[in-house]
């Protein structure tokens, strides 16, 4: 439900900022092209070319290409090889938002080859620019090189995205917190906490195992998101752009976590989102995120079965005309899921045979990261090794400063007869420690003895105690089978349940190592499967399902739970499930530090309307109160609920 809200309240969110964009739009300057032009120097255009976010507003970047390669042309005649630099890297990066990134790689080569004699400022430009191609086209060497160049610029060098293009991303999260603290995020803002939570999330689903998690980071950003629209508001064309952006990233970020579930029909809202906020921001360059989105959608309609409209998603994707190394095979792919589900089994075999033969490249680029991986590996141990190596021969240096400044005569004596003072003491110390070694290791042995013999005592309780209340059980068995009275059965047989409930908790200590502690799941299973083969019905289906993973109490604990459990399971078995032939009952138990939280509930038939009144006096019940005041604690009942609904929180 929280989910769809949050949804909800985002497209309103999204409707009001577009009917906004007129009033945004004149409180900055749009015409980035025209403030390129009035510069006078290459210095300034280089400046507004990179430092203005909307230079394809207007004019695209095709427009822009057509321009700047007229300007190398004129430079080439006048030969001007101070500026052609310039013009050169911004034609890198028109190239790289073109998605022309074979052009890209090779202008950037080009460029790096002539590095040392670049200005510092392109060169830095440039190197952040080569580093996104690289990327793009899976060169991990040449990527490898650039940030080596970056870290002699003293550039910042996040290794997070390292980790990442090795497909290593908890080490990416954890490099991603450590370099960003939360709460020096949290100081910037609302907008700077959503991007911290959507990166995080974004690590999460690329990993593969965690999209649930991932989809509570993202909520998490999308609230954020919300707050700094509704709140801190948005003053600029540029703040609108970056905010409406990031919400459609958040979106399909969501929309990709619901893919990987196998969700499709819900993953499609989401995707659609990021498809509406990537043509907004991407508009007038290579639509990367918006061709990412197509993609993901192409794939659940084709999971839905719905070829024609996934069609429509494929053929958009083609129109696109330049498809990234990363995921020209996974457009294969689907082309040739299409083909296969509309029964073309020749264009099917023609994509996968494109398929196939993109395995080779595949192949290279998990090569590359291998290699990469090993770079990184060895750079990181070569620069450890030099920087031992420089404090090592900074303390030599120093201790020999030192030494021979103190080097006098009567300080060597007084320090030959210290020597040999500390000599003396160190060999009574030893002999001393000697003796004390081996007080000390009898103490031990006496110790674990005596430790080892308690612990089969306890056990040896534990079982006694187990038969004892077994023995009861079976007496509590024989009286039952002897009585004709119904109510008197029925409290017998309650009475029976309730110590085998405590006979279990001994079992369960006696078989443990650790006689302090028992593990709640295990033992919870125990008990609803000796509860539920009492009460098993012929043609009826209860589903049991138990959440008390990792949780372990004391048995002053374990005992008053047990018997709760005791009687809420009976109780279900007894009346919740009467007229229906299927039902679930649902324990979770669960700690966070030295508090726990305990619920129960069922979707048996519920609890009745005059429930408050006919409870007062049931054994039952006023036994589970008693047992949870026992916890210190008070127990909740939920009865507007369907089913029947339990749940305490205890220390």
């Amino acid at each position: 439900m929280r989910k769809k809200l949050l949804h909800t309240k985002f497209i309103g969110f999204l409707l009001c900022l577009l009917l906004s964009w007129p009033l945004l739009a004149q409180s900055e300057p749009r015409d980035a092209y025209s403030a390129f032009m009035q510069s006078e120097d290459v210095e300034a255009r280089f400046d507004v070319f990179f430092d203005m976010d909307q230079r394809y507003v207007g004019i695209t970047a095709y427009r822009w290409k057509e321009k700047i390669e007229d300007i190398i042309k004129r430079i080439n005649t006048a030969e001007d090889p101070y500026s052609k630099p310039y013009y050169e890297t911004m034609l890198c990066r028109l190239y790289y938002d073109m998605g022309d990134f074979e052009k890209g790689a090779y202008l950037a080569d080009k460029l790096l080859e002539d590095g040392a004699n670049l200005d510092v400022k392109v060169k830095r430009t440039l190197l952040r620019v080569a580093d996104r191609i690289y990327a793009e086209m899976l060169l991990y060497d040449k990527q490898l090189k650039v940030r080596k160049e970056q870290e002699k610029l003293a550039e910042k060098v996040e290794l997070y995205s390292v980790y990442a293009n090795l497909g290593l991303y908890r080490q990416a999260l954890f490099d991603y917190e450590i370099r960003n603290p939360y709460d020096s995020i949290a100081k910037k803002g609302n907008f700077a906490l959503a991007k911290y939570y959507k990166d995080r999330a974004d690590f999460k689903r690329l990993d593969g195992g965690l999209p649930l998690s991932a989809i509570k980071e993202y909520e998490s950003a999308l609230s954020l998101i919300e707050d700094y629209i509704n709140i801190q508001g948005i003053s600029s064309e540029a703040e609108f752009r970056e905010a409406l952006f990031l919400g459609g990233q958040i979106h399909g970020g969501i929309g990709k976590c619901k893919l990987a579930l196998g969700e499709y029909r819900k993953a499609i809202s989401y995707l659609e989102e990021g498809v509406s906020s990537g043509k907004f921001y991407e508009q007038g360059k290579f639509p990367y995120h918006t061709s990412e989105y197509w993609t993901d959608l192409a794939e659940c309609y084709l999971k839905d079965s719905n070829y024609e409209i996934a069609k429509l998603y494929l053929d958009s994707i083609e129109s696109v005309g330049k498809l990234a190394p990363s995921n020209k095979m996974r457009f294969y792919h689907l082309k040739a899921d299409y083909f296969l589900g509309t029964e073309r089994p020749v264009m099917a075999a023609s994509y996968l045979n494109r398929y196939s033969k993109g395995r080779d490249s595949i192949e290279k680029s998990v090569m590359g990261k291998q290699l990469l991986g090993q770079f990184v590996a060895f750079d990181i141990d070569q620069q450890t090794k030099l920087k031992l190596e420089k404090q090592k021969q900074d303390l030599e240096r120093n201790k020999n400063e030192i030494l021979e400044r103190e080097k006098i005569i009567y300080l060597s004596i007084v320090a030959l007869l210290f020597s040999l003072l500390c000599v003396v003491a160190l060999i009574v110390a030893y002999l001393k420690s000697v003796k004390n070694k081996k007080l000390i290791e009898n103490q031990k042995q006496i110790i674990e003895d005596s430790l080892i013999e308690k612990d089969s005592l306890l056990k040896e309780i534990h079982h006694r105690v187990k038969n004892n209340l077994q023995m009861v059980s079976s007496l509590l068995s024989l009286q039952s089978k002897n009585t004709r009275s119904r109510a008197a059965i029925n409290a017998l047989e309650e009475g029976q349940s309730r110590v085998k409930a405590m006979a279990l908790i001994h079992q369960k200590l006696y078989q443990n190592d650790d006689l302090s502690v028992i593990e709640m799941q295990e033992y919870i299973e125990s008990l609803v499967a000796s509860i539920h083969s009492v009460f098993k019905k012929e043609g009826y289906q209860t589903n049991i399902h138990i959440d008390a993973e990792q949780t372990r109490l004391d048995v002053d604990r374990a005992i008053p739970i047990g018997l709760i459990l005791n009687e809420l399971v009976s109780n279900s078995f007894k009346y919740a499930f009467a007229e229906n032939k299927e039902g679930n009952i649902y324990i979770r138990l669960q700690s966070d530090g030295e508090e726990y939280s305990f619920e129960y509930k069922d979707d048996g038939k519920g609890l009745p309307d005059d429930f408050e009144q006919t409870s007062v006096g049931s054994m039952g019940l006023r036994l589970i109160r008693r047992l949870a005041n026992q916890l210190r604690s008070n127990l909740q009942i939920d009865t507007q609920a369907a089913g029947a609904r339990f749940w305490f929180n205890f220390g």
